[in-house]
């Protein structure tokens, strides 16, 4: 299904809704068009072009920021879409300390990785086997990474996602 990228009046990206549902915003000017995407909807009257992303004509305060949920599109977008130990291809997720080991099943815990290092690894630590990260696993932050968690996105978006973290790797993970 088709999705919009929904902006506040200051381009600060607040979420993912349906066509029908943008398509109805700008049609009560509650909202207007940004960029179009390539679906056309006829009608009796003519025709109208649905939009990609749209930004509200009102300014919506977002009282309080939750977290970036923890999921493996996030994780993945969130590493570029590579395994962390070798650069492939990612197909899974590891948790760096195994949850066998009490591990936790947290952002500061759980990488991307390919199947052939998830399976070298085993439920091994990084120790054990001599192997290090080269970067350490963290929460990412911000409006943008609640849109790419969700594992919906479109090249149109990456210029108003950009200012906040994303770069064109993880979008294009997502």
């Amino acid at each position: 299904m088709p999705q919009t990228l929904v902006l506040n009046a200051t381009y600060e990206p607040l979420g993912v809704v349906s066509d029908r549902r943008a398509l109805i915003l700008v049609l009560n000017q509650r909202a207007q068009c940004v960029e179009e995407s390539e679906t056309v909807l006829h009608y009796a009257g003519g025709s109208v072009t649905l939009p990609s992303v749209v930004r509200l004509n009102k300014f919506v305060r977002i009282p309080y920021r939750h977290a970036v949920p923890l999921s493996r599109r996030a994780i993945f977008a969130r590493d570029g879409g590579k395994c962390v130990y070798c650069l492939a291809p990612a197909a899974s997720i590891d948790h760096v300390m195994p949850r066998s080991r009490g591990g936790a099943h947290a952002w500061e815990n759980v990488v991307s990785a390919c199947h052939k290092c998830n399976h070298q690894k085993a439920d091994r630590t990084l120790k054990e086997i001599g192997w290090k990260l080269p970067v350490v696993p963290r929460e990412p932050v911000g409006a943008a990474w609640r849109i790419l968690g969700t594992g919906r996105s479109d090249v149109r978006w990456l210029s108003y996602l950009a200012p906040y973290g994303v770069d064109q790797a993880q979008a294009a993970s997502a």
